[in-house]
């Protein structure tokens, strides 16, 4: 394997306050955005008509005009968020998506009036009852006009929401049947603040949110676990071979040993990403946009959260057992002070050494 960065000695888990407090004032920002926007009468979110509903707008061209300048044209009669898909079987058509046009009968046409007028732009429409092929002065013609409604868009958010939910339990259960509970845990958690962290930067910045920056999350969901299981694999490994080791140091060498197939790895999917955040175009922005932001804090996540949060549970569990061992059994008066004195070491160090012992058992 190449080895970019060689006997890395970084002492990561000192450091584990200071990235899960800005991990959680992260959240907390994304979470005041959120509120303050919903209690000021707007939206937490910005939702597109996969979400809240909208006018659908089918138009075919003699000579389709650029995707930037169709939206130009409908910015300049305000209409704003709309999306332009191209029909892929169809190079000739296109998707026009209009926000908030769609509840009732008079605002879809309304909607269809508004799309219209803008593709004026780019010469007359075809007379009534006339196909494109039939009218020769024509530059373009609706084909057709759909809506969807609120109900369907809540539909859709709660069945987005329930695919997410369903991805990380099953995240759970596998992780904690390949390695243990705590484990599991520790994934989960690290996948809740990345998707969490992501739609905070999407709150913030109003980044508009579809059903391509949820295939975003779910995504996100599985790059960041398996960052996490490759730094888990390898702790497991060393717990094995080097069983009078700490789980602190352990944990330490085994994010270091990976350090280079992580910057890898993520290095090389962030450079295709930002190729489509910066090319892609607006039909792209949305899915790339949280692509990006997931990727950087998925990859801090695996290192700086998920690890940390399984050695702080694992050492509550062990603190837990040796507690009841010792109610069951106490040991001489004085004895744990004593032997740890006759070390020279600190009796929670004594603890830790004992801790590695039982290291391999995953």
């Amino acid at each position: 394997m190449i080895q970019i960065f060689k006997d890395v000695r970084i002492d990561w888990l000192a450091n584990r306050r200071g990235f899960i407090a800005v991990s959680v004032l992260l959240m907390l920002a994304g979470l005041a955005s959120a509120i303050v926007r919903q209690a000021t009468g707007g939206q937490a979110f910005n939702l597109g008509v996969d979400f809240k509903g909208g006018t659908v707008v089918t138009a075919r061209f003699r000579q389709r005009p650029q995707d930037q300048a169709i939206r130009s044209a409908l910015a300049a009669q305000n209409i704003r968020d709309a999306i332009v898909q191209p029909v892929t079987d169809k190079q000739d058509t296109v998707l026009i998506k209009v926000p908030l046009e769609g509840q009732t009968e008079e605002e879809v046409q309304g909607g269809r009036a508004k799309v219209r007028k803008a593709l004026e732009t780019f010469g007359p429409e075809t007379k009534p009852q006339t196909h494109l092929e039939a009218d020769p002065n024509a530059a373009f013609e609706i084909v057709g006009t759909d809506a969807v409604g609120a109900i369907a868009g809540a539909q859709l958010r709660n069945k987005a929401i329930a695919v997410t939910l369903a991805a990380l339990v099953g995240i759970l259960v596998y992780i904690a049947l390949r390695f243990e509970w705590t484990y599991g845990a520790a994934a989960v958690i690290a996948v809740f603040h990345d998707v969490l962290v992501t739609l905070g930067f999407f709150s913030i910045f109003q980044w508009e949110v579809s059903l391509t920056v949820i295939a975003a999350l779910l995504t996100l969901v599985g790059f960041s676990v398996n960052d996490t299981i490759v730094v888990f694999d390898r702790i497991r490994e060393n717990r094995k071979l080097h069983r009078r080791d700490s789980l602190y140091k352990v944990t330490n060498d085994s994010i270091n040993q990976t350090l280079s197939r992580t910057v890898i790895t993520s290095g090389l999917v962030f450079l295709s990403v930002l190729a489509m955040v910066l090319f892609g175009g607006e039909v792209l922005r949305g899915f790339s946009l949280a692509l990006l932001v997931g990727i950087v804090f998925g990859t801090y996540s695996s290192v700086a959260i998920a690890s940390p949060i399984m050695v702080w549970w694992e050492q509550r569990i062990e603190a837990a057992n040796r507690a009841a061992a010792l109610s069951l059994n106490p040991p001489p008066k004085g004895s744990l002070q004593a032997s740890a004195k006759a070390s020279g070491r600190d009796p929670m160090v004594a603890r830790a050494g004992k801790r590695s012992h039982g290291a391999g058992r995953i």
